[in-house]
């Protein structure tokens, strides 16, 4: 096994969860500032109050000096009277816990620990360990902190005796230890109860800060939300402005200022497009008349008895089909005009099964070259609406599977239903819509002839898809596509009613 295999596997720390909004940042930011500060003055504290009373008990060493370890020197023993202020006593007045010994060539010899009672024993049992750290404390007549296993910490001085010997006094660290530990959870639990506070505080007043920064965000939020794409849009109220010299406030002036100028942009697009729409409509109603004349002059004249020379045959019969062809053009401008004006279509009930099984009984006529498969649900579809527009919908989708399709290619309608919703769907296993028009093929005078079948000549004027799409969204519904070469769905979902 290779050494990077024996390697241990480093488990992923977790995430810190991450704070989304900008009140949450705030108020983290400002517990953990708080916290740094916090803690910076605590472990100041505690270290500075720790140096204090270590540097108090070496003064105490000093100004004590080796008279306890010199009573030792010769055997001395205490006395409890020693304590009360016997000038002759070993101990020489020394308080409770100071530990005292002697050492000559480096061994042991003495080692005493004044008791806190009346017990006269002052011996104490020292380890192998102890007695080797205490030859090793230096003789520079400073003090040192020396770990002893059997009496604790202490902090212990060393002299040279007159014998030759060394003499070490000391005094036990458990009393600065005890209070600098108090001391620390005193800090922790301030700190933690001003942490507590402070974030709680810290919360309110962030959030009160930031009130127009929320109405601007409010604001934003029903903007957003609103259909801007077509038609006349009304904006909210504009977001209330704060002080100007804020920074709030200078982005809620440069916000309303903002929507100031989309609300006319929306205004003058909604004029543009109303005026669009009626000259839409105007110039189609206008046209229906002229058209039907050229076609009625163009079939009045191809019914002549007398001969007629087969070029003037010719040209008479492409007009009244060119005639024919700009007049179902016509029709259908006039049917988008009014779709966009919002002209209210017909409402009853409509069996979608029927108005199916007709369009693709009519496409297999139309369209022999191609094979026309089928599958309805049991029971029949029922959707309320315009019959007639809905029709229009299935002739459109089934002329745009036979026009761009080659010869053999397979269509199959498929209608079916969830109770809520009518689903219907047009597929055909063609050569498919290229992708860079699929975005676009539901808007007016989109053409892709030569693009989906190699051989279609004439075909309509591209407006057969927008009519589908503008019928089907009038009925409240939606209308999708699905292609890839091999595979192209269109999709209706209508609202569905009740079958009776």
């Amino acid at each position: 096994m290779s050494p990077a295999r024996r390697l241990p596997r480093l488990r992923r720390l977790p995430r810190l969860p991450r704070l989304r909004t900008l009140r949450a940042r705030l108020t983290a930011g400002l517990v953990v500032l708080l916290a740094l500060s916090c803690a910076a003055v605590g472990v100041a504290a505690v270290v500075e109050l720790d140096g204090f009373l270590t540097g108090r008990l070496d003064q105490q060493l000093q100004q004590t000096g080796p008279s306890f370890p010199q009573s030792l020197e010769h055997g001395g023993k205490f006395k409890p009277s020693d304590r009360d202020g016997d000038e002759h006593g070993d101990t020489r007045r020394q308080a409770a816990g100071t530990f005292g010994a002697r050492l000559l060539n480096g061994q042991v010899t003495n080692a005493a620990v004044i008791p806190s009672g009346a017990d006269p024993d002052l011996t104490v049992g020292l380890t192998a360990g102890d007695r080797a750290a205490l030859a090793r404390l230096p003789v520079d007549g400073t003090a040192h902190t020396v770990p002893l296993a059997s009496i604790h910490d202490y902090r212990l001085l060393a002299w040279t005796g007159r014998d030759g010997d060394v003499l070490i006094t000391g005094l036990p660290l458990e009393p600065v230890r005890a209070t600098v530990h108090r001391l620390e959870l005193v800090c922790a639990a301030v700190f933690g109860l001003a942490l507590a506070v402070a974030g709680v505080a810290g919360a309110l007043w962030v959030r009160w800060s930031l009130r127009p920064l929320s109405r601007v965000a409010a604001t934003a939020t029903r903007v957003s939300e609103l259909p801007l794409a077509s038609g006349e849009v009304a904006l909210p109220p504009r977001a209330p402005e704060s002080e100007a010299r804020s920074e709030v406030g200078r982005v809620a002036t440069a916000f309303n200022r903002m929507l100031g100028h989309v609300e006319d942009a929306l205004t003058k697009r909604h004029a543009s497009e109303e005026r669009l729409r009626s000259f839409a409509a105007d110039a189609s109603h206008e046209l229906r008349t002229p058209v039907a004349t050229v076609r009625g002059h163009a079939e009045l004249a191809l019914l002549h008895p007398g001969p007629l020379p087969p070029e003037i045959t010719r040209a008479l019969e492409r007009i009244a089909a060119e005639s024919s062809r700009m007049g179902e053009m016509v029709d259908d401008l006039l049917l988008l005009a009014r779709l966009d004006a919002g002209r209210p279509l017909e409402s009853h009930p409509v069996d979608l099964t029927r108005l199916t099984l007709d369009a693709v009984t009519d496409a297999r006529v139309t369209g022999p070259d191609h094979r026309w498969t089928l599958d309805l649900p049991e029971e029949p579809v029922t959707v309320t609406g315009d019959t007639h527009r809905l029709q229009q919908v299935l002739a459109n989708l089934l002329a745009n599977a036979r026009l761009h399709t080659p010869g053999g290619t397979k269509v199959t309608v498929t209608l079916e239903t969830d109770g809520a919703r009518a689903a219907l769907r047009v597929h055909d296993d063609g050569p498919g819509i290229p992708q860079d028009i699929q975005s676009g093929v539901f808007e007016r005078f989109t053409r892709a002839e030569h693009r989906r079948r190699a051989d279609a000549s004439g075909g309509g004027a591209g407006l057969g898809l927008s009519i589908v799409a503008a019928v089907v969204e009038a009925h409240g519904g939606t209308v999708t596509l699905e292609s890839r070469p091999g595979s192209t769905t269109f999709t209706v979902k209508l609202p569905a009613t009740a079958t009776p």
